[in-house]
């Protein structure tokens, strides 16, 4: 068998097909755009047919060049969490969009169960807050408002799921309906201590479980792609959530260990080992992996805007031509001359968790270009992460080192911003699409490429580069004084 693994990266904005070679390296991609609706303010949705299509269009453009399906050991599956899809199993077709993880429509019914005394309750067990970003409220709204989805819940045909269990489901031909542990963990619907999802928290939220798929490993023997796709059956050996996934292809598998992902979002996770999470101050609890029945757990702590704000900058406001102008803006003026911004775009995420706050710019004056605000958009990437370390560290958790990664922190100037202004080290591997590569670790150890995990991150992660902290704290106490500031202009 080949020890090549094909990794589909199912993005917020993209879908990917990354085919690497056993020792970590990169061998060919493919990547498609998906399309964004946003129907009414606050509401984000996907297409899951066009996920579907552009995901297999993408699988075919990669698997040649392993020289075809026959040397393929596995498939990982890496995927935004908490975006839903609806689904009849009789026809394989969706009964609506899929609400994507940013949207915000369901707050008022979160803002009920909040308001009913239900919150403490579902965090202890789910390690979870009621917000809109989880899954389950959005399956609910399905369910009240999509009347194909209750009609097929009512005949017995509605299937839910987030992105890698759609995926898995039409990779199969239909033949299984599964969701690994990571996934299932994002949902309010399954308790941490728990092995599946729990009829209790599935009344509360009001979603029926016959709809939900089986919770598995992430790793391991998992299902079969169809024969009729591919040419020959390629066995599914790796399923994770894209955070999840970044942390283990960071080779953060010892309790303490750190990494931020900057992506569409920013999400930091810290190795909790066996111990199961429980936050005082509105951090998250999740399962960072399970393996052969095992669980690893995590703390972690979500932003919810990061990458998109400099989308948005570049497509909404014309500031940009390309994303990858903010560095040279950043480093041609001395300071953003007062401007900050708090990009809450989508609401706040941790540790605020304010579903209506929406994004401010402050400090403008005639002074101000596209150079100022563009090094605000970075500044509050760094602002945004060092309220979560402060956290973090009040939860017990200190960073001693923080390992980055995603398409932002390929940005050096960002990069340095961050650790001078958490005062810690940042390292960042010289591949920074580590939400693929720890799929593709999960996937070989899976395949028995590598005879566990471990061994899988040791041969596979590449080198790093180490970021100091520089800079003197009269500088970064002004610049958190007027973060706080526009924090309270939300």
């Amino acid at each position: 068998m080949s020890d090549y693994i094909l990794v589909l990266d199912e993005g917020t904005t993209s879908t990917r097909a990354m085919l690497f070679a056993s020792d970590g390296v990169l061998v060919a991609s493919a990547q498609e755009e998906l399309t964004q609706h946003y129907p009414r303010s606050g509401w984000v949705e996907h297409d899951a047919a066009e996920i579907w299509d552009k995901t297999l269009k993408c699988a075919n453009a990669v698997i040649p060049k392993a020289g075809g399906a026959a040397m393929i050991a596995g498939i990982g599956i890496t995927n935004q969490r908490e975006t839903v899809v609806a689904w009849d199993t009789s026809t394989g077709e969706p009964l609506t969009r899929a609400i994507v993880w940013q949207d915000r429509r369901t707050e008022p019914f979160c803002a009920d169960l909040r308001d009913a005394g239900h919150e403490a309750e579902v965090q202890r067990r789910t390690g979870l807050l009621l917000d809109p970003y989880f899954s389950g409220t959005k399956m609910r709204w399905m369910l009240d408002n999509v009347p194909d989805v209750r009609a097929a819940a009512d005949a017995g045909r509605l299937a839910f799921g987030t992105v890698e269990s759609w995926l898995v489901f039409k990779l199969t031909g239909g033949g299984a309906h599964i969701t690994d542990a990571s996934n299932a963990s994002r949902t309010l619907l399954m308790e941490l201590a728990g092995e599946g999802f729990d009829a209790g928290l599935c009344d509360l939220i009001g979603v029926p479980h016959s709809a939900l798929p089986a919770v598995t490993d992430m790793s391991g023997s998992l299902a079969q792609t169809d024969a009729a796709l591919f040419g020959r059956e390629i066995p599914i050996t790796g399923l994770v959530g894209d955070q999840q996934a970044a942390t283990i292809g960071q080779a953060c598998l010892s309790p303490g260990q750190t990494k931020a992902t900057y992506g569409t979002g920013a999400f930091v996770l810290t190795n909790q080992g066996e111990t199961i999470p429980q936050s005082t101050n509105r951090l998250l609890g999740t399962v960072l992996m399970q393996i052969a029945g095992k669980r690893t757990y995590a703390i972690e702590g979500s932003v919810f805007v990061a990458g998109s704000l400099v989308q948005w900058l570049r497509d909404s406001l014309g500031i940009l031509q390309e994303a990858s102008e903010t560095e040279a803006l950043a480093r041609s003026i001395e300071t953003s001359g007062g401007v900050t911004i708090v990009p809450a775009l989508s609401g706040l995420g941790a540790p605020h968790w304010n579903a209506d706050a929406r994004g401010v710019i402050t400090g403008l004056s005639f002074a101000s270009g596209k150079a100022e605000i563009a090094r605000a958009a970075l500044e509050a990437m760094a602002h945004q992460t060092h309220d979560l370390a402060c956290a973090f560290a009040a939860d017990g958790t200190a960073w001693e080192t923080l390992r980055v990664d995603g398409g932002m922190a390929a940005n050096n100037w960002m990069a340095q911003d961050l650790a001078d202004m958490l005062g810690v080290p940042v390292e960042r591997p010289d591949f920074v699409e580590t939400t693929a590569l720890g799929a593709a670790m999960l996937a070989a150890a899976g395949a028995g490429v590598y005879p566990d995990l471990e061994s899988a991150a040791e041969a596979m992660r590449g080198k790093t580069k180490r970021f100091t902290p520089n800079m003197e704290n009269a500088v970064r106490e002004e610049r958190l004084t007027r973060w706080r500031k526009a924090l309270n202009a939300v």
